[in-house]
């Protein structure tokens, strides 16, 4: 594995049931790149993110991260999701809490930080994203680009070495929707390691330094974003792109 390979995925396989979701997918991800992943509805896209999370089980191939292999069994997965940090389309924060409230619950109670220190990043954070004034909200007086910023910010309070992004855009208004990305944007200039699940192609032109594009459970095309969206080598990318072209013309 190359030094600066943070995550090597290899022959990954997985099926629930009889049907296969995921036939054989290899990736690299290097440390401080964003990786985006496209492709159809029901390709196995966000199945792929959750085996990285160890959300989902495999039936064949290995993840391996540095020296760890996460495919094998007694893999600390509590300590490992500390360091593999997950957005998903649902903010899952705790009605019951305020904004500040959720963010320190992982880092204080999980990691036994200190809650001076934590506090401190977390307000540092919260301002970055444009909610520090929200701190002590509770979520149902946010708005669903709020929370879903308050749900990144809780994620990096964790102190994550790498991010993934499931579609995190998907349940939001329109209008809501470059608030969020704005953020991800921010943190691939500042270095952070990605992987992103999309169907906000002009984003993952510009944030994207790879674009997995994924078929039928398989990498279908790998490239540059710069190659996948001005010169697609598959038809079947083609036509996925030409479908997207279509809606903005509607």
């Amino acid at each position: 594995m190359e030094s600066n390979v943070l995550i090597e995925i290899k022959d990954l396989q997985k099926q629930f049931g009889d049907k296969k979701i995921l036939n054989g997918i290899n990736l690299d991800v290097h440390k401080g790149e964003v990786v985006v992943i496209l492709g159809p509805s029901g390709c196995g896209k966000s199945t792929f993110l959750r085996c990285l999370n160890g959300l989902e089980s495999v039936q064949g191939g290995h993840i391996n991260f540095y020296d760890k292999d996460l495919t094998e069994k007694n893999v600390n997965w509590g300590e490992i999701r500390q360091r593999i940090g997950m957005v998903f389309q649902s903010y899952d924060l705790f009605p019951h809490m305020t904004v500040i409230e959720n963010i320190l619950l992982g880092p204080v109670k999980v990691q036994k930080r200190a809650k001076d220190e934590v506090l401190r990043e977390a307000e540092e954070l919260l301002d970055k994203v444009g909610l520090l004034e929200r701190k002590n909200a509770y979520p149902r007086e946010l708005s669903g680009g709020q929370k879903q910023r308050i749900a990144i910010v809780r994620a990096l309070c964790m102190k994550p070495e790498i991010m993934l992004f499931d579609e995190v855009t998907a349940s939001l208004d329109p209008e809501m929707v470059r608030e969020v990305l704005e953020v991800i944007l921010n943190l691939a200039n500042q270095g952070m390691t990605m992987v992103i699940v999309t169907h906000e192609m002009s984003f993952a032109k510009a944030v994207a330094d790879k674009v997995i594009f994924i078929d039928g459970g398989n990498v279908a095309e790998a490239g540059t974003p710069q190659e996948f969206f001005s010169n697609p080598k598959t038809e079947r990318a083609k036509r996925f792109l030409n479908m997207f072209e279509y809606e903005n013309l509607a």
